[in-house]
């Protein structure tokens, strides 16, 4: 008989739920690791280590010792690099090597690889004395988007319009850092929406790949926030057929092989932008959303890829119908207790196909200022898009928030 495979799953919030229950399918040992033991996908695992996952010895160590077959950071962008560097070190399947993983992960380094191999990208640089970006407000073209170079949903980005607040917005920054760096870059303004989606790459080839229009709240309290993703995408086909070539002729530079990523991309300026490309699957149930949306199933394909297992079929198909998911949240200016979420029965019956609430009756409820601040999720189905754009803007209307 066999001896079970194990896979090491890093972070351990409510986004890696169906990564577990999948990996349970497939008969796999689930191992999580955090550093907060009530976090809710502990519970779902069959063994929870109490480590900082941004601590890669100590994620090194354990693995080891229980000598994991896998590893994976899914949704959970601190995790990445260390993932990364216990699969080179462990010999284990993952998307691209320490080096690689460690440039995509760092937004300066990223940028700066960019630009040096031709890539369209915005003046930006990489900083970490809060003192330096003085002396070079006359490189950037204001204005500026301040962000910590490695973090995720949003969290400490913030336009600046005049260089006399800059260090305002660099504290901020630093305060959603681990690493004690941020960048500066310009502030594109998008023709269209942006995309957030998760392509797939075998053996260094996008095998899939789609983009979504990525809507934000523009009056919630961080409006970078992304508050509705939106599948298929209004970008025109030849920004996405650039954007096709660019990520394939990234992937082949830093010698990607074969896994999931969360890329996020734009049109600014006439030209399509690679924002960000993270070897995980998205937060926000992307990866779900698409399972859905095109009947493929990029989460059991990162799970046997990330064990060894043959793949299942990765392959582009078209998306059945236009999706949306909601990214519930306070309303601007409300906060509270919850009392409790729910949307009106017609709306419900027609088009509401997935709720996932993290939130629950008597749960504080706070501003929106990233999406570690989401209440949780709905997926809407609808058979245009014109269909979507009329019931999404009444949400107001039909979507009830009760707070005490």
């Amino acid at each position: 008989m066999n001896e079970q495979k194990k896979l090491m799953l890093l972070g351990g919030s409510r986004y890696i739920i169906p990564i577990i229950e999948k990996a349970h399918e497939l008969g796999l040992y689930v191992i999580t690791c955090d550093y907060l033991p009530d976090n809710d996908a502990h519970k779902y695992a069959d063994l929870y280590c109490n480590i900082s996952i941004i601590n890669k010895d100590d994620v090194l160590a354990k693995a080891q010792e229980l000598k994991i077959d896998g590893i994976m950071s899914f949704a959970c962008d601190p995790g990445v690099v260390t993932a990364a560097y216990v699969a080179e070190k462990m010999n284990l399947p993952f998307q691209g090597s320490y080096e690689s993983v460690s440039i995509l992960q760092d937004k300066g380094l990223f940028r700066k690889f960019l630009k040096e191999n031709g890539f369209n990208v915005p003046n930006a640089k990489r900083y970490t004395d809060i003192n330096e970006p003085i002396n070079d407000v006359d490189y950037f073209n204001w204005p500026v988007i301040i962000k910590p170079v490695d973090s995720a949903g949003s969290k400490g980005v913030t336009k600046v319009e005049r260089p006399e607040d800059l260090k305002e917005a660099i504290e901020i920054a630093l305060q959603g850092s681990h690493n004690g760096a941020f960048i500066i870059e310009d502030f594109l303004t998008f023709e269209g929406a942006h995309s957030s989606a998760d392509p797939f790459t075998v053996d260094g080839k996008l095998e899939f790949v789609t983009y979504s229009d990525q809507l934000f709240d523009p009056e919630a309290d961080n409006p970078y926030t992304p508050a509705y993703i939106i599948w298929p995408s209004t970008m025109a086909d030849k920004n996405k057929n650039i954007l096709n070539e660019e990520t394939q002729r990234l992937m082949t530079l830093l010698n990607m092989k074969t896994g999931i990523y969360n890329i996020e991309t734009c049109v600014a300026n006439g030209k399509p932008y690679l924002m960000e490309v993270s070897p995980r699957g998205g937060g926000c149930k992307i990866a779900e959303l698409q399972r859905m949306a095109f009947g493929i199933d990029l989460i059991e394909a990162e799970i046997r890829k990330a064990v060894g297992l043959p793949l299942n079929e990765v392959k582009q198909t078209e998306c059945d119908g236009v999706w949306c998911e909601m990214v519930i949240h306070a309303r601007p200016g409300e906060s509270g207790i919850l009392e409790k979420i729910y949307v009106d029965k017609e709306i419900e019956e027609k088009y509401l196909k997935v709720v996932d609430l993290s939130a629950k009756p008597g749960d504080v409820v706070h501003p929106f200022t990233g999406a570690n601040m989401s209440l949780g999720d709905m997926f809407f189905r609808f058979d245009s898009r014109e269909e979507l754009d009329e019931i999404m803007s009444k949400s107001n209307e039909w979507l009830h928030i009760i707070l005490k």
